[in-house]
C-alpha cells in the first residue's frame, strides 16, 4: 500500500471520478436544504435525494463528492470502538439513470487495486443472495477471489416504498489478530477483523405500497465510502483515531491534560471523545449551527457538553474546546477555508457556550447534592427519573454521570422513569417536526418550466399543475387543501426570512385562499392554496388578487431589516453580521453576530438612525450585476447562502447595500415609523433584535402610551411625574418590607420565650413540644433554632397549622442531646406518619409535613416516645 494523508486520500477519490465524466462537487453544508425530515446531513446521498427520486433533475448525470456528515444515533460508542464517530467525511460517486453495475463494480476494484495499491486477497465482497449480475460483474471483471465473495440477506438498500435495491460491500481482511477467533468470522461479524470500506448500491427497483418490486426505467448508482475509515487502512493504524484527521487532537487533549495516550484503555477514551467531539462542534459551527435547547443546535450542545465532561474526568479545569478548533484547521488546511476564515468566531461560540455549561455544571452538581440529602432523609434509596431527565436536558448531565454519581453515595436512579421523560421529549419533537413538514411534493420532471415566469404586475393566469397528498391531480373541490402552479405569478415566494405572500385566486367555477408562497428546489414558485368554494381544474384562468396590505407590511419590515443592519454596524460595530431573520406583515426579527447585548443607549442611537433615514423618504433602487461588481461596489451578503452569478442589489443610497431577492418598498419613506420592542440573546454569540413598522408599530406606541395613563390613574399622578411616583412607592415598600421583618423577628422571640416556660425533662434531657405561630416552613425552622439555642441539652418539637388546615412539624436537637443518642430525623419520620405524612433528616435537624391537624396531639405523643426509647438505649 502507498501512503497517503487524509487530504490526498480526498482529492485522489475525487480525481479518480472526475476523470471519468463525474461533475466534482464541494461538499454540502451540514444543513439539509429543504428537507424538513432531515435535522443534519448524514450520508453522501442525502443532498441529491430529490434526483434520486426523479422529482428533480440533476446538474448532470454523474456526481462525485466527499460529504462531511454528522451522526449521534450511537454516541455512547465514539471512543469505545475503533470506527464510531460523530463526525465522517463520505466518500461517493453517483449515477441518475447513466451508468450502472457493469461500471461501476470494476471502478470500484480498480480504485482500491491499483489507485490504492490495496493487497487484491486481502479483499472480500458481500453481495444480495439473488443478485446474479453483481456475482458474474465481480467474478468477470475483477480480479477478486470467487471464494471471497459472500452472499448476505441484509444486502438490500430501501427505505419504505420508493427507490431501492440490492448492494455490494467491499472489506478489507486486517489479520486473524483483530478478529474474535470464532470458526465461522466472516464479513459482517461484529469484530475488528473484516472491515467494511465501500458499499456499493444498486438503486433498480420502485418498490409499491402493495410491495411489488417494479424494475426502474432509469437506474441509479449510490456509494459511500468513509474516508476515516479508508484512512486507517491506508495509514496501517489500528483505528480511525490515530490518521491524521483525529490523532493531531488527541495529541493536543493529551498536552493540556497532562495525560499520556495508549497507556489507560479509560483515560484513552476519554481522549478520543475529545477529539472526535471537538472535530465535529468546530465544522457544525463553521456550517451555521449554534449551540440551542432544540433541533440541530441541541445536537452541538450536547456534542460540546459530552466533550467537556471527558475533560473533566481526564482532570482539565479550564476551558479548553476552542483553543481545539486551532488544530481542526489546521488538518484541514485548504480543505475547508470556512475553518480558517471563521475561526475566531468558531472559537467564541465554543468558549461561550463552555463558560456556561461550567456554570451549569455546577447548579447541576447543587441540585443532584440536594436530591441526595432528600433522599437520604426520606430513607429512599432510588432518584425519581424525571430528576435525573431534568439533570440530563436541563444542566447537560448524560445518564450515566447522574447513575455514577449517585452509586458513589449508595443510590440508583430510575432508568424506565428517565426513558420515559426521554422518550416524551421525542415524541413531542416528533410532532412538532410534523406540524413543520412541508407539503409533499410529487414527481414535478414532466412540468415544462421554462413556460413559468414571475410577474409583479400579472393580474391573472392559467393554472399548470395541482397536487395534494403528494399526488398530481387534474381539479380541486371545496375543502381541498393543495400546490397550485401558475403561468404567471405576482406572488412573492418566502424566502431569505421573508414569509411569502397570501391572497385569493377566483376562477369561473371556484375560488382559493392562498395561505403562502415557496418555491420547489429548482426556484418553480408553488402556492398553497385551501379551495373555499367550488371546483378549480388545471387549464382554468384564474384573477389573482393578492393581500396587498399584507404584502406592503412584509415590505416595509424587509426593508427596515436592511437600514436596521446598517444602523447596527455604524453604531455597535462592524463585527455585526446577519445570522438570521423574520419577516411577516406583523413584525421584524433580526437575529446578528454580537458577543454582547446591546446596551439600551446603543438600541436607542440605532432606532434614531433608522428613523432619520426613513424622514429622508429617499427611493429604494433594485438592480441586477455580476456578484463580484457588486461585492466591489460594497453589497453585504448573507453567510451561507448560495447566490448565481447575477444577483440581485437592493439599495438605499449613501446607507445600505445588499444581496437580496426579497420584496420591499419603492421609498424608504413608506416604512412610516421604525420601533425596537425587544433585544435578547439566542445563541452564544448571537443577539436578536424585534421590531415593528408602519401601522403596526403605530398601534404599538398607542398602546404603551394608553398604559402609561392607565398607570398613572392608578397612582394617583400624571404621566410626567410616574417615575418619581413609582421610586417613592418603593420607597415605601421597603421600609414596610424591614418593619415587617422586624415584627416577625419580635414574634419568634415572643414565641420562644412561651416555649421555654413549658421545658419537660426526660432523663436528662430538656424537651419542650407545642405549638408555634408561623406562616411557612422557614419561619417554624426559625423559631426551633431560637428556642433550642437557649436549652442545654435540648430537644424543641414545634408544630403549625397553616391556613389550608395542614400540618408543618419540626425537631431541632442540640449537639449534647445528639450525643446523648437523640436522632431528630427517625422521630420525626415516627410522628409524620400519624398525621398523614412523611418527613426525615438529620440528628440534629429534621422537618415533615402532615394533612390531619385533629391528630397533632397523637403525633406530639408518638415523637415524645420514640425520644424517651432513644434516651433508654
Amino acid at each position: 500500500m502507498k501512503y497517503m494523508s487524509g487530504n490526498e486520500l480526498r482529492e485522489k477519490f475525487l480525481q479518480y471520478f472526475a476523470q471519468r465524466g463525474h461533475l466534482r462537487l464541494p461538499s454540502f453544508s451540514l444543513i439539509p436544504e429543504n428537507d424538513p425530515s432531515l435535522l443534519m446531513i448524514g450520508a453522501g446521498m442525502a443532498p441529491f435525494k430529490p434526483f434520486f427520486t426523479g422529482k428533480m433533475k440533476p446538474p448532470h448525470t454523474r456526481i462525485t463528492t466527499s460529504q462531511r456528515c454528522v451522526r449521534t444515533g450511537d454516541i455512547e460508542n465514539v471512543g469505545r470502538t475503533a470506527r464510531h464517530q460523530t463526525y465522517f467525511e463520505m466518500l461517493g460517486n453517483f449515477s441518475f439513470g447513466d451508468y450502472f453495475k457493469k461500471e461501476v463494480i470494476p471502478w470500484a476494484w480498480e480504485f482500491l487495486t491499483k489507485e490504492l495499491e490495496l493487497p487484491a486477497d486481502k479483499l472480500w465482497v458481500s453481495i444480495y443472495p439473488k443478485d446474479e449480475e453483481a456475482y458474474k460483474i465481480w467474478t468477470e471483471k475483477t480480479s477478486v477471489n470467487p471464494d471471497h465473495i459472500v452472499r448476505m440477506e441484509d444486502n438490500f438498500w430501501e427505505i419504505g416504498t420508493g427507490p431501492c435495491g440490492p448492494d455490494s460491500e467491499i472489506y478489507i481482511d486486517l489479520g486473524e489478530e483483530r478478529g474474535c477467533g470464532k470458526p465461522d468470522c466472516a464479513p459482517g461479524c461484529d469484530c475488528d477483523r473484516y472491515l467494511e470500506i465501500w458499499n456499493l448500491v444498486f438503486t433498480q427497483y420502485d418498490r409499491t405500497e402493495s410491495g411489488e418490486y417494479r424494475p426502474l426505467v432509469k437506474k441509479n448508482i449510490d456509494t459511500g465510502a468513509g474516508l476515516e475509515r479508508l484512512a486507517s487502512v491506508i495509514q496501517e493504524k489500528p483505528t480511525n483515531f490515530e490518521t491524521d484527521l483525529l490523532y493531531p487532537i488527541i495529541e493536543y487533549a493529551s498536552r493540556i491534560s497532562g495525560v499520556e495516550y495508549n497507556k489507560d484503555k479509560k483515560t484513552d477514551i476519554s481522549l478520543k471523545v475529545i477529539a472526535d467531539h471537538a472535530r465535529s462542534i468546530a465544522v457544525m459551527v463553521m456550517d451555521g449551527i449554534l449551540p440551542s435547547n432544540e433541533g440541530r443546535g441541541y445536537v452541538l450542545r450536547r456534542i460540546l457538553r459530552r466533550a467537556v465532561r471527558h475533560g473533566r474526568m481526564l482532570g482539565i479545569e479550564k476551558a479548553f474546546l476552542a483553543d481545539a478548533v486551532d488544530v481542526v484547521a489546521e488538518i484541514y488546511r485548504g480543505v475547508y477555508d470556512g475553518l480558517t476564515e471563521r475561526k475566531d468566531y468558531i472559537k467564541k461560540v465554543i468558549n461561550i457556550e463552555e463558560e456556561r455549561f461550567h456554570q451549569t455544571l455546577t447548579q447541576g452538581m447543587s441540585l443532584l447534592d440536594e436530591e441526595i440529602q432528600q433522599l437520604s432523609a426520606a430513607g429512599k434509596t432510588v432518584l425519581d427519573g424525571e430528576i435525573g431527565f431534568k439533570l440530563y436536558d436541563t444542566y447537560g448531565f448524560p445518564y450515566e454521570l447522574t447513575d455514577e454519581i449517585l452509586h458513589e453515595n449508595d443510590f440508583s436512579l430510575d432508568k424506565d422513569g428517565f426513558d420515559k421523560a426521554m422518550e416524551a421529549q421525542r415524541e413531542r419533537a416528533r410532532q412538532a417536526r410534523q406540524e413543520n413538514k412541508r407539503v409533499d411534493i410529487p414527481d414535478l420532471r414532466e412540468l415544462d418550466v421554462e413556460k413559468l415566469s414571475c410577474d409583479c404586475a400579472a393580474k391573472s393566469a392559467k393554472i399548470v399543475c395541482i397536487w395534494k397528498n403528494a399526488q398530481v391531480t387534474d381539479n380541486l373541490q371545496d375543502g381541498d387543501e393543495a400546490g397550485i402552479i401558475l403561468d404567471v405569478t405576482p406572488f412573492y415566494a418566502e424566502g431569505g426570512g421573508q414569509v411569502g405572500d397570501c391572497g385569493e385566486l377566483i376562477g369561473e367555477m371556484g375560488k382559493a385562499h392562498v395561505s403562502n408562497t415557496k418555491k420547489l428546489p429548482n426556484g418553480t414558485v408553488y402556492h398553497i392554496a385551501y379551495v373555499t368554494e367550488g371546483i378549480l381544474h388545471v387549464g382554468d384562468t384564474v384573477k389573482i388578487n393578492i393581500d396587498v396590505e399584507k404584502k406592503l407590511a412584509s415590505a416595509r419590515n424587509h426593508t427596515a431589516t436592511h437600514l436596521l443592519q446598517a444602523a447596527l454596524k455604524k453604531v455597535v460595530g462592524k463585527q455585526v453580521n446577519q445570522a438570521g431573520s423574520s419577516v411577516t406583515p406583523e413584525h421584524l426579527r433580526f437575529d446578528f453576530s454580537n458577543f454582547e447585548p446591546v446596551s439600551q443607549k446603543q438600541l436607542a442611537e440605532v432606532e434614531q438612525i433608522v428613523n432619520d433615514e426613513i424622514l429622508k423618504a429617499l427611493p429604494v433602487k433594485i438592480s441586477h450585476m455580476k456578484q463580484e461588481e457588486a461585492k466591489k461596489q460594497g453589497a453585504m451578503a448573507l453567510f451561507g447562502e448560495k447566490y448565481g452569478d447575477v444577483v440581485r442589489v437592493v439599495t438605499v443610497p449613501d446607507f445600505s447595500m445588499e444581496l437580496c431577492g426579497g420584496s420591499h418598498v419603492d421609498n424608504i419613506g413608506q416604512i412610516g415609523l421604525f420601533k425596537i420592542i425587544a433585544e435578547s440573546g439566542v445563541a452564544a454569540g448571537i443577539r436578536r433584535i424585534e421590531a415593528l413598522t408602519g401601522k403596526v408599530a403605530y398601534a404599538y406606541v398607542n398602546g404603551q402610551l394608553k398604559t402609561l395613563d392607565e398607570a398613572a390613574v392608578l397612582l394617583k399622578t400624571e404621566p410626567a411625574s410616574l417615575v418619581n411616583k413609582i421610586g417613592n412607592v418603593l420607597d415605601e415598600n421597603k421600609e414596610l418590607k424591614h418593619q415587617l421583618h422586624e415584627i416577625k423577628e419580635m414574634r419568634t422571640k415572643l414565641d420562644s420565650q412561651k416555649l421555654l416556660m413549658a421545658v419537660k425533662q426526660h432523663g436528662d434531657v430538656n424537651v419542650i413540644t407545642g405549638k408555634a405561630t408561623a406562616d411557612t416552613m422557614e419561619e417554624l425552622r426559625s423559631i426551633a433554632d431560637v428556642t433550642c439555642d437557649k436549652l442545654e441539652d435540648g430537644v424543641v418539637i414545634l408544630a403549625a397549622i397553616t391556613k389550608d388546615n395542614k400540618v408543618s412539624l419540626v425537631i431541632k436537637a442540640s449537639k449534647d442531646a445528639v450525643k446523648k443518642g437523640i436522632h431528630a430525623g427517625k422521630i420525626i419520620k415516627e410522628s409524620a406518619q400519624v398525621l398523614g405524612g412523611n418527613g426525615g433528616g438529620r440528628p440534629n435537624m429534621a422537618q415533615a409535613g402532615g394533612k390531619f391537624a385533629d391528630k397533632l396531639p397523637e403525633a406530639f405523643d408518638k415523637a415524645l416516645a420514640v425520644l424517651d426509647a432513644q434516651i433508654k438505649k
